[in-house]
Parts: C-alpha cells; sequence; structure tokens
C-alpha cells in the first residue's frame, strides 16, 4: 500500500507540474480543449502515460447504462478531469468523484486553468475496491 501511494503521489505531482507548466504557458481565458492539448503534450514529454478522452462504461445494477469520457486516464490508475472556468463548484467535485466510483478509480485529479493561478485538488475514492 505504501508502495501504491508513493506511485500515486509522484505521478499526480508530476501531472499537476505538467498542468502548472501549461497554465504558465498560456494563462487563463481558453476553452478546456486547448489545454486537454497542450497537457497532452506536456505530459507526452514527460514520459507521463495516458489515454485521452478515454471512453468508460457507466453500471447500474451490473447493466451498462452508458458510457462517460474521462479527459485523462493516467497509466490506468489516475482519473484527470479538466476545467476552464472562473470557478471550481460542488458540482464539479462531485461529477469528478462519481467518475472515480463509476471507475474504481482510487486517485483522481480534478484541474482548473480559468482561474488567474492554476486550481487543482487531488481526488480519493473512499469506495475503493482493489
Amino acid at each position: 500500500m505504501i508502495n501504491d501511494q508513493y506511485k500515486y503521489s509522484e505521478l499526480t505531482s508530476k501531472i499537476i507540474g505538467c498542468a502548472m507548466t501549461v497554465h504558465k504557458a498560456l494563462g487563463n481565458g481558453f476553452q478546456e480543449v486547448i489545454y486537454q492539448r497542450a497537457l497532452a503534450i506536456e505530459m507526452n514529454l514527460s514520459g507521463i502515460a495516458f489515454n485521452r478522452e478515454f471512453e468508460m462504461p457507466i453500471f447500474y445494477r451490473e447493466e451498462q447504462i452508458g458510457t462517460r469520457r474521462v479527459d485523462f486516464l493516467v497509466e490506468g490508475i489516475i482519473s484527470v478531469e479538466l476545467k476552464a472556468i472562473t470557478l471550481l463548484e460542488d458540482v464539479h467535485f462531485a461529477q469528478a468523484i462519481n467518475y472515480l466510483e463509476a471507475y474504481n478509480l482510487e486517485i483522481g485529479l480534478l484541474i482548473n486553468f480559468g482561474e488567474k493561478s492554476l486550481n487543482f485538488k487531488r481526488l480519493t475514492n473512499k469506495k475503493f475496491k482493489p
């Protein structure tokens, strides 16, 4: 478990560093897709393995009821949800937590490029099942 926590910590720090580089270069004010493309370039340069717009099934009582695309699935273990809005609200945190629970991922990041300073939150899925 300690090894997993170290890997999560190291990986989320690298992702956040990439996001900071993007925000420093572009500032705020662009659409989310611009930051998504720039972050993909930055993570590639940093050697971080990811899938962009990764489509995952959503289940209810063991039946697939739809799909949802997470902005980034990093190394198969961390979801990264991007926003480009003036202020993160509770609904954005709830959405990001829902993705963690739906995909049974332990750790996620919610990153907002829309503020003057980059805003990011590490999120933990309390319902995670190893």
